[in-house]
């Protein structure tokens, strides 16, 4: 129960909600018990066992509280006898009738409220996870599926809803409507009940054996449908290269693999929890069986119970089954929504590795120069920078060449504070950005990227990720800077056409000049270009490396680059190989040195 101690804490904002839910429930509780105890009078009737009395009943105390309920029965069905038995009959069904009505209403209200409760805590929580989701490094998703991801926010959280939230339900009605029926029972024969009562811990241990392994067995299920999640979310991503490789099959067989896995997963797990209905139905029937044969005896053999008393206890007895059977479904689906709050508390309770520090600063400007202090770094084992050194004015243009693999890109990955660096620093005007806000620290930043990553949106709606409040005029500005507003304007709605997923309705050069464009509009006074051109055909290029140039231009750049037919007017190129910094310089000078800088400039002239 530990998991469900702290997903309740998301029903606190709705507590409202909850004791609506429990009043209603405690008279729909109520009014059940008594729409069975209703049956008495109308049966007395129907068998004419009532004893005419007169004279009002005296109540003694709870001791005698039974007798003076019969007393005062009679008594009152004496007093509307005198208008002739058919007017009693009718008074009963009516009162039996208004029982079962007001036991149904409460039964709607409860749903009703719990309803509001239920929703918003599986709002809250999604808000959470997602929230949680976009607060992680970069470097959490670097080990985990994203299908995984998904399932989690999707499926288990439904199943959340369906399991934890159920128990909410049932943990006022069902045991009330037991409690109740059995004080029923208990003023009708105490000797019964007690009778009932040695076949409760007996059921209790099968329900509770056959639900032991609900938990793990329900944990694999969610894991295999956070697998398939990704398969899928892969193969969407990478159509083009299925096809294009003819690995269809190939896919399809891992998919297919995953859906057979969770096909037999599921199997056991569902006809586990399928049992709990028909064994605990069975248990009760058997129960109800022998209350036949021992109340029977107490009516036709002893004499001790009358026979119209007996009927109401069989029906009492009844209605205990049906709130027995869902209380132990709940222990079942209890064991289910530990399996899925577990995954989904593992995201929420998870430290981000990367965190603002309790006085961090708040930058709004950049004034003097970034600074890059002998740092190292590795992903997992080896070090992928060593002892890096790089200083870059206010101003000025910095281009970082190299093979792959070399780290150019793992430095815009640093100084954007994806990642922290293991050993040294990376300083803006002399403060070290693990002392800054990353808010503030991106707020100076502008990004683009190798890969174009554009949203499922409009030209405008992407654009105003960097700046929310920019205007229409703002916008077509930044596209003209960034030579897009030639071809956004002949778009069949302008600046508000759908770019399509990913913005696949775009070609790639196009796609490239709105993420020029965006990190325009940002205006930020340092701009981090990796490899922004590398992907282009020679005309996309072109215009893009002149939408680059005009965007650099009085403005501080540090610029990873693969063409280096892009970076000749930089004012400091850096040679970079295994990590390390093997050259420096301006271009003519790198190419006089016949060295590293050299080489690559041959291979791709001669490319």
């Amino acid at each position: 129960m530990k998991y469900f101690k702290k997903i309740i804490r998301y029903a606190l904002p709705y507590k409202t909600y909850a004791w609506l839910n429990i009043i209603s429930n405690i008279f729909y509780a109520l009014f059940g018990t008594l729409a069975m105890v209703s049956l008495f009078p109308m049966l007395t009737v129907l068998f004419d066992k009532t004893k005419q009395l007169r004279v009002k009943p005296e109540w003694t105390g709870l001791s005698n509280a039974k007798e003076y309920a019969e007393q005062y029965l009679n008594f009152f069905v004496t007093q509307k006898a005198d208008a002739g038995p058919e007017v009693v009959l009718l008074f009963m069904v009516i009162l039996v009738i208004t029982m079962f009505l007001l036991k149904n209403l409460f039964g709607y209200l409860a749903m009703f409220f719990i309803t509001f409760l239920r929703n918003g805590v599986l709002k809250d929580l999604r808000n959470d996870l997602y929230k949680k989701t976009i607060d992680l490094p970069v470097s959490y998703y670097s080990e985990k599926r994203k299908g995984d991801t998904i399932s989690r926010i999707t499926a288990d959280v439904l199943e959340i809803q369906h399991s934890f939230l159920s128990l909410l339900e049932l943990i006022v009605r069902e045991p009330l409507t037991i409690i109740f029926a059995i004080i029923a029972m208990l003023l009708i024969s105490v000797k019964l009940t007690i009778f009932v009562f040695i076949f409760i811990p007996i059921s209790g241990a099968i329900i509770s054996w056959i639900g032991k392994s609900l938990k793990s067995q329900s944990e694999r299920v969610q894991q295999e449908q956070g697998f398939f999640l990704s398969i899928l979310d892969e193969t969407l991503g990478g159509l083009k290269i299925i096809k294009g490789f003819n690995a269809e099959n190939i896919f399809y067989s891992k998919f297919k693999e995953s859906t057979s896995r969770l096909f037999k997963f599921s199997n056991t797990l569902l006809n586990r929890q399928n049992l709990a209905s028909p064994t605990s139905e069975f248990l009760g029937i058997v129960t109800i069986a022998i209350l036949l044969w021992y109340g029977g005896h107490m009516v036709l053999v002893e004499g001790t119970l009358k026979a119209e008393m007996f009927i109401v206890y069989m029906a009492l007895a009844y209605q205990i089954l049906t709130p027995a059977k869902a209380i132990s479904k709940a222990s079942y689906s209890v064991k289910k929504g530990n399996a899925a709050a577990e995954r989904v508390l593992d995201i929420l309770e998870t430290e981000s590795a990367i965190q603002d520090k309790p006085d961090a600063l708040v930058k709004n400007d950049f004034t003097k120069q970034l600074t890059i202090e002998n740092i190292s770094f590795k992903y997992e084992e080896d070090y992928v920078l060593k002892n890096f050194n790089l200083t870059v004015p206010k101003g000025h243009t910095v281009a970082l060449v190299g093979q792959s693999g070399s780290g150019k890109s793992t430095i815009a990955n640093l100084i954007t504070r994806f990642y922290d660096v293991n050993e040294g620093a990376i300083k803006i005007d002399g403060e070290d950005i693990k002392d800054i806000t990353q808010k503030s620290l991106r707020d100076l930043l502008g990004l683009v990227t190798q890969d174009s990553i554009l949203f499922n949106d409009t030209v405008k709606g992407n654009l105003l990720v960097a700046k929310p409040e920019a205007t229409d005029t703002e916008i077509i500005e930044a596209l003209k800077i960034a030579n897009a507003w030639e071809f956004v304007e002949t778009l069949p709605g302008g600046i508000n056409t759908n770019v399509g997923d990913s913005g696949n309705k775009l070609s790639g050069g196009q796609k490239q000049r709105l993420s020029i464009a965006r990190a325009v509009l940002k205006n930020p006074p340092i701009m981090i270009l990796d490899e922004a051109t590398s992907a282009l055909d020679t005309e996309s290029e072109r215009l893009v490396q002149d939408a680059l140039e005009k965007m650099m231009q009085h403005r501080t750049s540090v610029v990873i680059a693969h063409r280096l037919s892009t970076i000749q007017n930089a004012d400091t190129i850096v040679v970079l190989s295994k990590g390390e910094i093997v050259e420096q310089g301006k271009h003519e000078e790198l190419l006089k040195k016949q060295g590293v800088y050299h080489s690559l400039v041959e291979m791709q002239s001669f490319a």
